[in-house]
């Protein structure tokens, strides 16, 4: 598969050969978490059909098999709870071989308030600490790219308030879903520090998705904006397909450590490349912050 299929539907056009180019992926490993729908799966598709040996983890692995029935390519499901730490243990400890490509892409979005298996806040918990220990435990296994998807929708907080992390002072599902996307961010900044600190070739970067229909929207609890919010999907957002093309950039395009990757066209859409991000999410002493916060938190950290 070339970029030049990324020119027809369900794709957005912008994309070419001439400002990108998708690389043979024979003989690399991918793991993608949440890879049995929306951006995952989509994402997963493009990897494998490039010759990727792609994972997905996924916390339901029945859906995790339909999902790779339709996959071109090698594929392998394995079981993944972000929300349970020791499930997140137990995948890293069952990995063997290296790992070309880590992306962390499964996610909740403004969900009713509820608690991890651990006790945290499920988006931050879920979207941020879920992934900071899985990077961490399989870090010493990854050669290539640690990719963590984040939103636009990061900008909407000012930054992340640690003697509140479980946001016992009130809860506000967009707010908590903003600051797990703002986590991702400075999350991938710090990481990166550390990865050229120790002397590592391997990159953090990022991506967001842009307005992408998926079925991350709509779990509001709240049938009157949930219902909204399924219509704005089939009116104003692009595909699944091709809100996956930023995360792919983010992965295979010739990009420096801690790159943002986006849409660049109007309203969300358009072909991916570089995208800025907001203040809170450049701050490098908040990032050193939140990394201490989530070590404690998870009970790992850097491993090289």
């Amino acid at each position: 598969m070339s970029w030049t299929a990324f020119r027809s539907p369900p794709y957005r056009e912008g994309m070419s050969e001439k400002n990108v180019h998708l690389p043979d992926l024979g003989g690399r490993t991918a793991v993608i978490t949440g890879a049995n729908s929306g951006l995952g799966l989509e994402t997963a598709k493009v990897l494998a059909g490039r010759g990727a040996r792609v994972v997905l983890a996924v916390r339901d692995t029945v859906k995790g098999d339909e999902a790779a029935q339709g996959i071109p390519g090698q594929t392998e499901v394995r079981r993944l709870d972000l929300a349970d730490l020791s499930s997140v243990r137990a995948f890293a400890e069952d990995w063997e071989g290296d790992l070309h490509l880590l992306i962390n892409n499964a996610g909740v979005m403004a969900i009713p308030r509820s608690s991890t298996v651990d006790g945290f806040e499920t988006q931050f918990g879920v979207n941020h600490l879920g992934h900071f220990a899985l990077t961490n435990r399989l870090l010493e296994h990854v050669t290539g790219r640690v990719v963590t998807v984040s939103s636009g929708l990061h900008a909407s907080v000012r930054g992340i308030h640690s003697e509140d992390v479980n946001l016992e002072q009130g809860y506000s599902p967009y707010r908590a879903y903003g600051r797990s996307k703002l986590a991702n961010l400075l999350f991938t900044l710090e990481l990166q520090r550390r990865l050229e600190e120790a002397g590592s070739s391997v990159l953090a970067t990022a991506a967001h998705p842009g307005y992408a229909a998926t079925n991350l929207q709509g779990r509001t609890g709240k049938a009157l904006e949930d219902r909204f919010m399924r219509m704005l999907n089939k009116v104003i957002a692009q595909s699944a397909a091709a809100g996956a093309l930023p995360t792919i950039y983010a992965a295979t395009q010739d990009v420096p450590g801690a790159a943002y990757a986006g849409p660049t066209g109007m309203f969300g859409t358009g072909a991916p490349g570089l995208v800025g991000r907001s203040g809170a999410a450049k701050d490098a002493d908040a990032a050193r912050r939140l990394w201490e916060l989530s070590e404690e938190a998870t009970g790992t950290s850097f491993p090289l």
